[in-house]
């Protein structure tokens, strides 16, 4: 047996594994990410390329040694020290509860085939045919505001009782309360789809264990990892680039003007998705980031709606999903709630952002509080949610 061959440097059985078990393997290798995955994807078949990495020659591979730069040949000693003691068919046989995909196969979810950065390998948790359908991203801050919070989760409610899948990232804050919402919309309303940055047994964060369950209960949870692989800050942006992938809408609740849901909204762009962002006060550093995506260009959303008519769809006509009862408000009345955003505001600060004369403003929220989507209480306003 020839030392280069896979299977002698794979362990016991690696002759019989399919495909599959070898993009298993190399997705496992430190510091593997989707697009160094991807570039081998390109160069060869797995179990050659897994010979290759094994045989410490990953800087022959022209397009990996592209990406690896001044790091290839150290990198590539790396993945063959890591290699050299991987058994790749006991690492398959760990896999076998677990539903895998690759690019190519006809469990791979087909709205990624033409992605510009498609997964190459795909771990699933729960019924892939969750990822048919309408779907909306909504995304935002884990330090959100109890306001925020309670608009993801009615977006994620409405929606999925509209037909729209809810895709999201598992993590506290934004993502957990649109997926509750999601949950909360009942049995017959659209799966949630949530995307992690780990492997499918390691939880992150663990106080999410519950809502994982009933996510993968229900819908499914992605990941590009192996099984074992531990959260780290680097794997989060290509989890965000998977949920923007994902979605025909992004939907930004809350975000600071850095950080993973922006990351989300530059990945959606490139796709062409639509963005949406929910305005806040200017005071809030919350809404700092989706007052920028405002100013930018981002369309409104302020409330579920806004959300389904940019989805293409009606609000289903339940007690717990049905249209917004109260009255659309008039042009001025839409400009103060904008302009009001999930924080309480005073008089002054509404009249400064919406330019309305203080009578003028006063008309508005005369008509507002009447129809339940403001109330006062003496000079501050606070919006109301929805009945």
């Amino acid at each position: 047996m020839s030392a280069l061959d896979p299977t002698s440097v794979a362990g016991p059985g690696a002759g019989t594994l399919p495909p599959t078990a070898w993009w298993v393997a190399l997705a496992g290798l430190p510091g593997m990410g989707p697009a160094r995955l991807r570039a081998l994807w390109d160069a060869a078949s797995g179990a050659e390329a897994w010979r290759t990495l094994a045989a410490g020659r990953a800087h022959l591979l022209p397009g990996l040694a592209a990406l690896l730069g001044r790091t290839a040949e150290e990198t590539s000693q790396r993945w063959a020290r890591s290699a050299a003691t991987t058994d790749v068919a006991e690492l398959w046989r760990a896999h076998a509860g677990v539903s895998v995909s690759v690019l190519g196969d006809g469990a791979h979810p087909a709205r990624l085939a033409d992605d510009p950065e498609p997964p190459v390998v795909l771990f699933a948790d729960g019924h892939r045919d969750a990822l048919d359908g309408p779907s909306v991203a909504v995304v935002g801050t884990r330090r959100c505001t109890r306001p925020g919070a309670e608009l993801a989760e009615e977006v994620g409610r409405l929606c999925a009782a509209a037909g729209a899948r809810v895709v999201s990232g598992l993590a506290v804050g934004i993502d957990a309360a649109a997926h509750r919402g999601a949950l909360a919309a009942g049995p017959d309303a659209a799966p949630p789809v949530a995307v992690v940055g780990s492997g499918l047994d390691v939880v992150y964060p663990a106080r999410s264990r519950d809502l994982w369950r009933r996510v993968a209960g229900r819908g499914v949870v992605l990941s590009e990892h192996p099984l074992g692989t531990e959260p780290a800050r680097w794997r989060f942006p290509a989890r965000n680039r998977l949920v923007a992938a994902l979605a025909d809408v992004v939907v930004v609740v809350e975000s600071p003007p850095t950080g993973g849901s922006m990351y989300t909204v530059d990945e959606a762009l490139r796709r062409d998705r639509t963005v949406l962002a929910v305005p806040g006060s200017v005071r809030s550093a919350a809404s700092a980031g989706t007052n920028w995506l405002l100013s930018q260009g981002a369309s409104v959303a302020c409330g579920p709606d806004d959300v389904l008519a940019a989805l293409g769809l009606a609000a289903a006509a339940s007690d717990e999903g049905g249209p917004d009862p109260r009255p659309r408000p008039d042009a001025d009345g839409r400009r103060v709630l904008r302009a009001l955003g999930w924080e309480p505001a005073g008089l002054d600060a509404l009249a400064r952002r919406t330019g309305l004369s203080l009578g003028a403003l006063a008309v508005a929220l005369d008509a507002l509080e009447a129809a339940r989507w403001v109330d006062r209480d003496g000079g501050r306003v606070e919006r109301r949610a929805r009945p």
